[in-house]
């Protein structure tokens, strides 16, 4: 763990990548007193994340907007298929179905803790894992869970502080939750800023 908590802190330390991360973490928590509109949007994009690139996740969110606010199910589906989606018609299901229960996602967030949002979340929303809600959980302003993908697994894998599985089921994510825990109180940081850092140490970007 030491070998990362170094590597972690020498990223930290650049003054872009830092200044990059506090913009981001900023744009998170102002995400949450928007409009139900607006977060219900951000759940699209953590929906359309799923199996697939969250850069071209990005893009399709901005290029459909407010279309997933009112476009029928077969308009959606034939918009994400045009713009690349790998999976166009599970996912406009999952989106007109979660569009629903729009102003009630935006009540939650206000009224429980993370773990129990995040719970509810999978539980009531059809096309969020543990990986998907945690992200939107983190995308509104949420800062004590994490995002686990294969690219943080193979990172934790790199530096023996896990075994990879060949799938992320709920016990293992959990277990992973916790190591990535350890290292963000190790290095006095939060869940999320610590998963931008570890992105970017993957990827070499920041997204959201």
């Amino acid at each position: 763990m030491e070998e990362l908590i170094k590597l972690v802190k020498n990223i930290s330390k650049k003054p872009e990548v830092k200044r990059l991360v506090d913009l981001r973490i900023r744009e998170f928590h102002s995400k949450r007193t928007k409009p139900a509109n607006e977060i219900f949007k951000e759940l699209c994009f953590c929906i359309l994340t799923a199996n697939f690139n969250a850069e071209r996740s990005i893009k399709i969110q901005k290029k459909i907007g407010d279309g997933f606010l009112n476009m029928t199910e077969k308009q959606l589906a034939k918009k994400l298929k045009n713009l690349g989606h790998r999976f166009p018609n599970a996912r406009a299901g999952y989106i007109v179905e979660a569009r629903k229960q729009k102003n009630l996602i935006k009540k939650i967030l206000n009224q429980k803790n993370e773990q129990e949002t995040r719970e509810w979340l999978v539980k009531n929303i059809k096309g969020l894992g543990y990986k998907e809600a945690s992200h939107f959980l983190r995308n509104t302003g949420f800062e004590n869970i994490a995002i686990i993908d294969f690219h943080i697994i193979d990172l934790l894998t790199k530096f023996r502080l896990t075994k990879k599985p060949k799938t992320l089921g709920k016990k293992k994510y959990l277990e992973t939750e916790k190591t990535l825990k350890k290292l963000s109180e190790k290095l006095n940081t939060s869940l999320a800023r610590l998963d931008l850092y570890l992105w970017y140490i993957e990827t070499g970007k920041i997204l959201k």
